[in-house]
C-alpha cells in the first residue's frame, strides 16, 4: 500500500501544476487592449516656469462595440488599467521633449473627479521626440465606460517656445473581462 501512494504523489503534483498553468493561461485569454490616440498642441505663448493646463479634445470610447468585438460587455469587465502612455513630438520635427520641466496627465469625464493618469520623472531629461510616461495602476473602468473622456495636461516649460509644439498622445488600456462568461 505504501508503494502505490508514493507513486501517486508525483502525478498529483503534475496535475496540480497543470491546473495552475491552465488558470493563468485562461486569465490571459480574458484580457485585451484598447488604444486611444489624439493630437494636442502646446502653444508658443507658453511662459517659462509658469504652470499651464491644456485640455485635449474628447476621446470617444466606443465601449459597446469594442467590448462586443471582444465577446464581452460592460457588466463582465473586472477592471481597466492603463498599460502605456506615450507622447510623440510631431512638430517641430527638429525638437525634443527637453523643453518640458514638469508633466502630469489627468483623465477627466463628466460626473467624475479628475484622476492622475500619467506623469514624467522630474526633471525631464529626454532628448528624443518620444516620451514614455509612468502610469497609475488604478482601475479606470468608470472613465472608459463613459461615452467619452478627455485629458488634462498640466505642464511647466523651462524654455521659451517660439512655435507651437504638436504632440501625438497614444494610450493603451488593458481590459480584464470575463469573455463569454468565463
Amino acid at each position: 500500500m505504501k508503494n502505490s501512494s508514493f507513486k501517486i504523489k508525483p502525478y498529483l503534483y503534475l496535475i496540480f501544476a497543470c491546473v495552475i498553468t491552465s488558470c493563468s493561461t485562461l486569465d490571459e485569454l480574458t484580457k485585451f487592449d484598447v488604444s486611444y490616440d489624439k493630437s494636442v498642441t502646446i502653444p508658443s505663448i507658453t511662459p517659462i516656469n509658469f504652470p499651464i493646463t491644456i485640455n485635449t479634445p474628447e476621446f470617444d470610447t466606443n465601449t459597446e462595440s469594442t467590448f462586443s468585438i471582444n465577446n464581452t460587455t460592460k457588466s463582465l469587465v473586472d477592471d481597466i488599467k492603463l498599460k502605456e502612455f506615450r507622447l510623440t513630438l510631431t512638430n517641430p520635427s527638429t525638437e525634443d521633449f527637453s523643453f518640458l520641466e514638469i508633466l502630469e496627465i489627468y483623465i477627466a469625464s463628466e460626473g467624475l473627479e479628475d484622476k492622475k493618469l500619467a506623469w514624467s520623472p522630474t526633471p525631464i531629461e529626454n532628448d528624443s521626440n518620444v516620451l514614455y510616461l509612468e502610469t497609475t495602476d488604478d482601475d479606470l473602468k468608470e472613465y472608459i465606460f463613459k461615452d467619452s473622456f478627455y485629458l488634462k495636461i498640466k505642464t511647466t516649460t523651462d524654455e521659451v517656445l517660439t512655435e507651437d509644439h504638436e504632440m501625438e498622445i497614444s494610450t493603451v488600456f488593458t481590459v480584464d473581462a470575463k469573455i463569454l462568461g468565463i
